[in-house]
């Protein structure tokens, strides 16, 4: 996710995107033991986002 799609974010659609994503970061991890990951770098890009979606909540509790 891009800097300017976070900010166009309710407080409850961010919390719902980081939700989504530890679900898929789940089902990677799941995925990258069975060996049936297609790009292992979703890993990391997922993390990255769940990351910025909860530091763009907490400058807005701030």
């Amino acid at each position: 996710m891009k800097k300017k799609e976070i900010k166009k974010l309710t407080k409850k659609q961010t919390l719902d995107n980081i939700e989504k994503l530890k679900k898929d970061l789940f089902n990677f991890r799941f995925q990258k033991t069975n060996g049936q990951i297609k790009s292992p770098s979703k890993i990391t890009e997922t993390k990255k986002n769940i990351a910025r979606l909860k530091t763009f909540l907490e400058e807005k509790n701030a």
